[in-house]
């Protein structure tokens, strides 16, 4: 039986483009140059290495006759192609995150090294963006209407039961709307599809730096693929047999990984001293605001911009993964502090334009994509997730949840139990096929695993995990804030080129550092 195209952009069985029924290899990729848009901002004189492509893999690896999908891919040509190594696959995270233009950001990330010898290649996954998108509505209207009743930060019995219906009425309208590539969007599928490019591009073996969710895409590909593994980076870890096991306490962890991080950052604000103009008791401090924004209400700026709970908890969230603007967060903080104490002899004001343009610069960072992108034109995120991540908790108890949370994680635990943990047990799809397991097959050469002790969003524990339950990894540290570090830190960037190109990888217990540190005079907070 024929699939419908219209909903999903799906390529009918029989059609030019549709996957082959037997094993035989794929066909190569066909490049041809980029739209002009697609390339703003670039020198002349890389114009001429960048092409693009729309490659057809299979809707279901194991039933091929269902049809194709569409994948949209980027690439940038080696600089030395005489020398070249091969394709270097690039994935910023997310999941859902786009990522076709990432090699456009090669330069910011990697050693000339690097450029030279591998072609870097970027794409959207399934479901994503140029992809073949996942789209769980059929009018922006109608996707504006269910999201503006889900609150950020669900506190009263009334946003709490809005956001509930909110989220059950999307998963209906997926469930509607989305199409058969629903069933289809789980982190094992990406693998497949990415084993399918790599043949697509000619290579024996894969080499891939993943960024955030895009490790587990990497430790899935290794382990479903261990004898077609070159060189693999992750960054910024997630903890696989976690997350691919229990959801609410992945997320539960995960959460924790946002206190960690807020905890240090305040006390590496008090080190600074007059660098850091929230010091003085920063963590006393930032409680009291928090707990002043939960029981007493917002706080009106001078301009009449209103800051509520859901906004600090969301902003300070956000800026965990840049300390390179801590500084500005630490105004925002000061002057919302001197709000509530009309004593403080600090003279700091901010305007709400100032805060906004906080969040406009935060999870923004030179390769992982944010996980919670507002809704453009497709649905992957949850689609990933809930496929990945099992969850056997009932919507109805996440209020009882999120109070839990919140007694463990006071700053961010009400916050983050309404993701995933309240999205997924309505997503409507039941028997995902994933990979969860076993984490250790063994690859010829071993996976490079890059952790921040203060990452936010993949804690340097789940790094640790990570490097532990594959077969064959080496951990690098780093004493760094932020999520991810490549292109961050000379330390790690010398240490990914030289993995990337010459196999070598530093000794047990290596330990980097962040190029810039945050706060102007804060010593170290931590040696080993």
């Amino acid at each position: 039986m024929a699939l419908a195209t219209g909903a999903i952009g799906l390529v009918a069985p029989g059609a030019a483009s549709a996957a082959p029924a037997t094993a035989k290899a794929p066909a190569p990729i066909s490049w041809s140059q980029c739209p002009a848009d697609e390339l703003d901002g670039l020198p002349a004189d890389e114009l001429p290495r960048y092409s693009c492509a729309d490659y057809a893999v299979p809707l279901d690896h194991d039933k091929p006759r269902l049809g194709t999908i569409n994948i949209a891919l980027m690439r940038r040509a080696a600089n030395n192609q005489a020398a070249r190594i091969g394709s270097l696959f690039l994935n910023p995270g997310g999941p859902g995150g786009s990522g076709f233009n990432l090699p456009m950001a090669g330069s910011a990330i990697f050693e000339p090294g690097v450029l030279d010898r591998f072609d870097l290649i970027g794409f959207d996954p399934r479901g994503v963006a140029r992809s073949t998108p996942l789209r769980c509505f059929a009018t922006a209207e109608d996707a504006d209407e269910v999201f503006g009743r889900m609150a950020a930060l669900p506190v009263t019995a009334r946003e709490e039961a809005s956001t509930l219906k909110a989220l059950k009425d999307y998963g209906q309208f997926c469930a509607r709307f989305a199409g058969p590539l629903l069933e289809h969007m789980s982190t094992k599928d990406v693998a497949r599809d990415l084993d399918v490019l790599r043949q697509a591009v000619g290579d024996a073996k894969l080499n891939y730096v993943g960024f955030s969710y895009g490790t587990l895409l990497g430790a899935t590909y290794v382990n479903l693929f261990p004898n077609k593994t070159r060189a693999i980076i992750l960054d910024g870890n997630v903890d696989p047999n976690l997350r691919l096991h229990d959801g609410v306490e992945y997320d539960r962890q995960r959460t924790n990984g946002f206190e960690i991080s807020l905890d240090a950052m305040l006390a590496r604000c008090d080190a600074a001293g007059a660098g850091c103009s929230f010091s003085g008791g920063a963590r006393q401090k930032y409680d009291e605001l928090r707990d002043h924004l939960r029981n007493e209400g917002p706080i009106t700026l001078a301009d009449g911009e209103v800051v509520d709970e859901g906004t600090l908890t969301g902003t300070v969230a956000g800026v965990l993964y840049a300390p390179e603007v801590f500084t500005q967060l630490a105004d925002i903080l000061q002057a919302l502090w001197n709000a509530i104490n009309p004593a403080s002899r600090s003279a700091i004001t901010v305007t709400g334009e100032a805060v906004r343009a906080l969040q406009g610069t935060t999870r923004q960072g030179r390769a992982d994509i944010l996980p919670d992108t507002p809704y453009l034109s497709d649905d992957s995120y949850l689609a990933v997730n809930c496929s990945d991540k099992p969850f056997h908790n009932r919507p109805s108890g996440i209020p009882a949840l999120a109070d839990r949370w919140e007694r463990q994680m006071p700053s961010f635990g009400r916050y983050l139990a309404w993701g995933d943990p309240a999205g997924c047990p309505t997503w409507p799809v039941r028997d995902p096929d994933t990979y969860n397991g076993p984490w250790n097959k063994r690859t010829d050469n071993p996976v490079l695993v890059f952790g921040n002790y203060y990452d936010p969003a993949t804690q340097y524990e789940f790094a640790r995990r990570m490097s532990r339950q594959l077969g064959n990894a080496r951990l690098v540290s780093v004493d760094s804030f932020g999520h991810c570090i490549l292109g961050g830190s000379a330390c790690t960037d010398r240490i990914a080129a030289d993995f990337l190109v010459n196999l070598r990888v530093p000794g047990s217990g290596t330990v980097c550092h962040p190029d810039v540190q945050p706060f102007p005079g804060a010593p170290r907070a931590r040696t080993s």
